[in-house]
């Protein structure tokens, strides 16, 4: 892949904020490097994101520029970096925070302090600030970043956006002048990651930062007004460009980054971008007569050919409530689930998603109504009966696995159960053979799991549930943390278990994209009850809705809402039939590799 430096032009007088020059690392634990020849300059108040799919070499570039490379992390690194114009080689992790100040991913890990005004007062305690002084700086930046109400609050009892306030306060305060936000939008719902990135911008411009952002979801990162974007693809930079530039190339769909939703519907409309000065996140500028007659045409042209089906409901819920001590987590539930479905269920942190997922997997038992599983009382079920036609994928794989090997792992349960000896049975074999060949995992049939990637243990984690057979599957955030290549296969394998196996899926996600393009309804949770039970399209066109269930709405919303004449849940019903039609053919191209890779 050719390089694409298209940086715009820097005073050569100006001293970068970072500057990489022929970097190339090695992790001591691995055999080949992990980045190659790397040489960049982020200048002084510059917002640059550093962009890749995941494995790509990002976080190890953050690791360098914070110094927990080399002080921390062993392996081999040659080449040379500077920091304001010194070299971080005999610096210490204790010298480079002066200069950088990262905000981690997990925010729990980064609190020191019982209450917030301790923790953001912890940097300016080490360095013996005086009370004076650090009353009147934990004041300041509590105004700055809406902390005053939360002062006296223990940070781990915020919601996650708030969490991510706090710790860009610990690392602000202390007046560091380059701040690295290592994905700051993983752990974050919707609206809390819009608000991060919009303050992430706000905070360049009134503090004078230098700021690094490491991502791969691109659409919410542009909220931030980003100068520049360094792309990176197995340890190589391959992109050093604007976002105007990057937006019109083909770099994002090589690597396998999403690019933002408003130019995929450009691209299915014939909208030529050289109509457009410029191109970032999403404006109704862009909606000029001319564009809006295309994505008319277009629309029109689309035809609704999907026809009611009857249903057979599965899984039934009566005036549920369920109490945790003196706390109501669902209020008065009332709620059928259908035999074939895909349904997303979203809502903010704490609005009652995982708690429902227990009551319908009889981890808990409501406090009042009744829940009906395939036409059985679940109040005279075991757990264990429940989970017959139950199954419950947790968010991370790493808290389900039990077993060195693969096929050992996906057997367990049926040998737990009773229903074999031991994992020698020949019947026993074919079952987990059977839950592999679906999970595109029999290659990998007697390999270690510590072997498989990270994708890999999230699919052996839903085969050791699929060899059960379940009819209605549960799955916890299946695409959290991954990047579009991994997101899309994912979600492809997930489309074939719903319709080639007859499972029913419910997947609690914060993810709208996944919402829009995969589920044909939506439960919006908030408080423990059920604020809107709909079409995703609907949902997603609800303003108000929106805001009362913490999401944020995509480009796609924002460029129907500024199309005239077209109600903005139509034009999202179009697009949504569209992008299925066209991944048809996609998934017989998937089920036909993996035929081959199984059997070849």
């Amino acid at each position: 892949m050719n390089n694409v430096f298209t940086t715009k032009p820097v005073d050569s007088n100006v001293t970068p904020a970072i500057e990489f020059k022929n970097v190339s690392f090695r992790y001591a634990s691995q055999a080949d490097l992990n980045l190659h020849d790397l040489s960049f300059a982020i200048y002084p108040g510059e917002k640059v994101l550093i962009i890749g799919p995941s494995g790509s070499g990002k976080s190890t570039i953050g690791k360098m520029i914070n110094g927990q490379i080399p002080n921390t992390f062993d392996g081999d690194l040659t080449g040379e970096i500077f920091i304001n114009g010194k070299s971080i080689k005999g610096q210490s992790i204790f010298d480079l925070s002066l200069q950088v100040g990262t905000v981690l991913q997990d925010t729990d890990g980064q609190f020191v302090g019982l209450t917030v005004a301790e923790d953001l007062a912890f940097a300016l305690e080490n360095d013996n600030v005086a009370q004076t002084d650090m009353v009147a700086k934990v004041n300041t930046w509590a105004t700055t970043l809406d902390l005053h109400d939360l002062l006296s609050a223990k940070p781990q009892a915020l919601s996650g956006g708030q969490k991510q306030r706090v710790s860009i306060g610990g690392v602000l305060i202390d007046e560091s002048p380059i701040v690295l936000f290592d994905e700051p939008l993983a752990n974050l719902d919707p609206a809390s990651g819009l608000a991060t990135m919009e303050l992430i911008g706000k905070l360049n411009a009134s503090e004078q930062l230098t700021t690094i952002v490491i991502e791969h979801r691109l659409e919410e990162t542009l909220i931030a007004d980003i100068d520049r974007v360094i792309v990176i693809e197995n340890g190589r930079l391959v992109g050093n460009t604007t976002v105007d530039y990057l937006l019109r190339s083909d770099l994002l769909d090589r690597i396998g980054v999403r690019q933002p939703l408003y130019l995929d519907a450009f691209h299915y409309a014939g909208v030529s971008l050289k109509q457009f000065d410029t191109l970032g996140a999403f404006t109704p500028d862009f909606i000029t007569p001319k564009v809006a007659q295309e994505l008319t045409t277009w629309y029109d042209s689309q035809v609704d050919t999907s026809r009611d089906q009857l249903q057979k409901p599965i899984v039934q819920l009566e005036n549920v409530a369920f109490r945790y001590h003196d706390t109501p987590l669902i209020q008065d539930m009332n709620l059928t689930i259908y035999d074939g479905e895909l349904i997303s269920l979203v809502g903010t942190n704490g609005a009652g998603k995982s708690t429902l997922a227990k009551l319908l997997c009889g981890f808990e038992r409501p406090d009042a109504g009744k829940i009906t599983v395939f036409g059985q009382d679940a109040a005279q079920l075991s757990i264990k009966e429940i989970a017959d036609d139950i199954g419950y994928v947790m968010q991370n794989p790493n808290l389900m696995i039990s077993k060195n090997l693969l096929a050992d792992e996906v057997a367990s349960g049926l040998i737990n159960r009773g229903l074999y000896k031991d994992g020698a049975d020949e019947e026993l074999l074919e079952r987990v053979a059977h839950a592999l060949r679906i999970c595109g995992l029999f290659p990998y049939r007697n390999w270690p799991i510590s072997a498989l990637s990270y994708g890999q243990k999230r699919r052996a984690t839903i085969a050791s549930i699929l060899v059960l057979n379940p009819k209605l599957l549960i799955l916890d955030e299946p695409t959290a943390g991954q990047d579009y290549k991994h997101y899309t296969d994912m979600m492809a394998f997930i489309q074939e278990l719903n319709a080639n196996e007859g499972i029913t899926i419910l997947m609690i996600t914060h993810d709208m994209h996944l919402m829009q393009e995969y589920t044909n309804r939506t439960i919006v949770l908030h408080d423990g009850q059920i604020l809107a039970d709909n079409k995703p399209s609907a949902v997603l066109a609800d303003e108000y809705l929106m805001k009362q269930a913490h999401l944020a709405p995509t480009s796609l919303y924002q460029l129907a809402k500024a199309l005239p004449n077209i109600e903005p849940t139509s034009f999202i019903d179009a697009f949504i039939r569209y992008e299925r039609n066209l991944k048809i053919d996609k998934l017989a191209t998937v089920r036909l590799e993996r035929s081959v890779a199984d059997f070849g």
